[in-house]
């Protein structure tokens, strides 16, 4: 909470004066509503209770005139789902046929949400079965950010370009602004992504300042190719079909430098590099593994040793995953694993798309320890300097099973 009250002590002086209100007088929360005002709360029906079943439920929120919104969920806890398909809430920037800032179910919190107007949508949809107590948000006003008489985003077609953050690369990026650039090809055409530079706000989830990008021309989930931030530029991103959506959304605290990036259409028969919808593949401009190390690495016997109470400190991380991708290079192959439980991180990079956390391992030895797609595993072992997790031999890896969850839960809390 202090690191967003450092800097907008007065957002987060109505909150504290909401919570203190409420301390005497909890508010009732209705069925949607048309709001307006500078500031406000708005909390699904009957919140902290549980929700109702069957309800679909609208707010309009208005602020002033040339002003924006800002919406900052304070708490969220719906049934729930991979794609939010059952029990969820969208948010709109405007009231009608708005663009879609983001679906969220479950337990987990976005970052800021702003509109580009001074109007926001908010739906919460449930369906017969309901679990849990809704959610709870908070609205501002802000002052749009703009470059001249230019919001950032908008649409491309040409067959290459730039797309930047506002200030690049001047200084930071500012707080509380979302740009969207909706990129169009021919129907016979796919569109090739890359970011030359990028920084920014590192969060292991990317919860708060993050890049999404999207198969289509709608923000969807289930149609998410990435989601990105910190430091390290992600790897080509390539489209399904001649559509894709880009989305950058800073929250209203910590900045960074931003980034640059560049397109190009490519013709449908290119070999494309995307695995749907989780993460990107390993780029092929990666830094190879060096052969005379990996030679002799892999002429090595192939046997695991020791326990995972023995190997848990010495490793840089220690996460369980199911292997969703198995790719041989060279003598090598690269991992793609959907993330289970995470108990040792170091500087692993997580991607997150949708509720799936997932990152990338390199098994510097292609067949030590054999991996197959499809099958839970425990890993332990370094990281390089570009986030990716390394397995040699003498690592442990080992099947993961539900008998495993005790010892490892034991371990995380272990001071090494």
């Amino acid at each position: 909470m202090w690191r967003t009250c450092s800097l907008f002590s007065a957002w987060c002086l109505l909150f504290f004066t909401e919570s203190c209100a409420q301390s005497h007088r909890r508010p009732s929360f209705t069925c949607g509503g048309n709001i307006t005002g500078d500031s406000g709360v708005i909390g699904s029906q009957g919140y902290p209770g549980v929700y109702p079943p069957n309800t679909k439920c609208v707010w309009r929120i208005t602020v002033p005139e040339g002003k924006v919104v800002v919406l900052a969920f304070r708490s969220i806890d719906l049934e729930n789902d991979n794609l939010c398909r059952y029990d969820y809430v969208d948010v709109y920037s405007g009231h009608a046929n708005g663009q879609r800032l983001g679906r969220f179910c479950g337990t987990f919190k976005p970052g800021a949400l702003v509109s580009t107007g001074n109007k926001m949508l908010v739906q919460m949809v449930s369906d017969a079965n309901t679990a849990g107590s809704g959610f709870l948000a908070v609205f501002s006003s802000a002052h749009p950010h703009e470059r001249g008489d230019q919001y950032c985003g908008g649409r491309l077609d040409k067959p290459s370009g730039t797309f930047k953050t506002p200030n690049w690369p001047e200084k930071d990026y500012p707080a509380g602004v979302t740009c969207s650039w909706h990129i169009t090809a021919p129907k016979n055409q796919i569109i090739e992504v890359k970011f030359e530079k990028f920084d920014v706000e590192r969060d292991n989830y990317c919860r708060y300042d993050h890049v999404s990008i999207f198969n289509g021309a709608e923000i969807n989930d289930a149609k998410r190719i990435g989601k990105f931030c910190g430091d390290s530029p992600p790897a080509p991103v390539f489209s399904d079909g001649n559509q894709l959506l880009i989305q950058f959304l800073s929250d209203l605290s910590l900045t960074a430098d931003g980034f640059i990036g560049h397109y190009k259409f490519r013709p449908k028969k290119f070999p494309t590099t995307t695995i749907p919808p989780t993460t990107t593949t390993q780029p092929a401009t990666s830094r190879p593994i060096p052969l005379k190390y990996s030679v002799a690495l892999c002429q090595q016997k192939c046997k695991r040793r020791g326990t995972l109470q023995s190997n848990y400190c010495s490793s840089n991380f220690v996460i369980t995953g199911t292997v969703i991708t198995a790719v041989v290079r060279g003598g090598s192959t690269y991992v793609t694993v959907s993330i289970i439980n995470l108990y040792k991180e170091g500087n692993l990079a997580i991607q997150q798309a949708g509720k799936t956390m997932s990152t990338k391992i390199i098994i510097l030895c292609k067949k030590c320890p054999f991996i197959r797609r499809g099958l839970n595993y425990v890993f332990m072992g370094e990281v390089d300097d570009e986030g990716r997790g390394k397995i040699a031999p003498h690592h442990f890896v080992m099947l993961f099973k539900s008998k495993n969850q005790k010892g490892l839960n034991v371990l995380k809390n272990k001071q090494c």
